[in-house]
């Protein structure tokens, strides 16, 4: 199995940060094909850098969708999620929703605690887009400043420990995600330290990659996620407006 890691972000440290986590759970045999966003920004924090990152995403997935089975999209929120799936003919799994699910799976109410505040709204949109508001306990994050956005799980894992076991007891929440991708792995460093299920995003989405190229569940021809008509296309970037008009053979 072949899975495509797409870093809507730009910061390479945080693709390698993920595709740690995802190799630490990918099956013998399932290689993970890291690719990094070629254009902008060094991370996403708010709805506008998801919407431009979610365009990105969608160039990424033109120029390399015949490399991978399955594909993720790498950053919390689903930034292009179901545009992608509407386009592509090969599964395309969101870390956000990929986390939500195993999540519902292994209690009632599940919690996202991130690092900064400043996620904390598009965080909660992302939970009502896949219809899950009834299932999620809260989003929490951390107040202030952090420092590097490759080093903020390092910087903050106390405090982020903090933050979570005070919610899980205020909430009762079943199961609690990390939420970003600069905290890629936390999930194995404190799930000892806590009284309920962690699911680390990116790796829920590489094993629900793995089970749906297993499915061979086909792409469909009717219904939402239907590849829309070819259509002419002005200024996009070549791969993308090939795709759009059916050239792409």
């Amino acid at each position: 199995m072949r899975i495509l890691l797409l870093n809507p972000n730009t910061t390479e440290d945080l693709t390698q940060l993920m595709v740690q986590s995802a190799r630490r759970t990918a099956a013998p045999g399932t290689t993970i094909l890291p690719i990094t966003a070629p254009r902008g920004f060094p991370y996403i924090s708010s709805r506008a850098e998801a919407q431009i990152g979610g365009a990105i995403v969608l160039e990424m997935l033109a120029a390399h969708h015949r490399d991978g089975d399955a594909a993720i999209v790498a950053a919390f929120g689903d930034p292009g999620l179901r545009g992608a799936r509407e386009l592509f003919g090969i599964p395309v799994i969101g870390i956000s929703e990929a986390a939500m699910l195993a999540a519902c799976m292994l209690g009632r109410r599940f919690l996202i605690i991130s690092f900064t505040s400043v996620m904390r709204p598009w965080y909660e949109e992302c939970v009502e887009m896949h219809g899950l508001g009834s299932r999620c306990a809260g989003v929490r994050a951390l107040e202030g400043a952090f420092g590097s956005i490759t080093q903020v799980q390092e910087e903050k894992e106390e405090l982020l420990l903090q933050l979570a076991t005070s919610a899980i007891m205020e909430t009762q929440a079943d199961v609690l995600i990390p939420g970003g991708a600069p905290l890629a792995g936390l999930a194995d460093k404190i799930k000892a330290k806590l009284p309920v299920p962690v699911v680390d995003p990116t790796q829920a989405a590489v094993k629900m990659c793995e089970a749906l190229i297993a499915l061979k569940p086909g792409k469909a021809t009717t219904g939402t996620y239907r590849r829309p008509a070819a259509k002419p296309s002005f200024g996009l970037e070549e791969g993308i407006a090939a795709h759009i008009a059916h050239r792409d053979g």
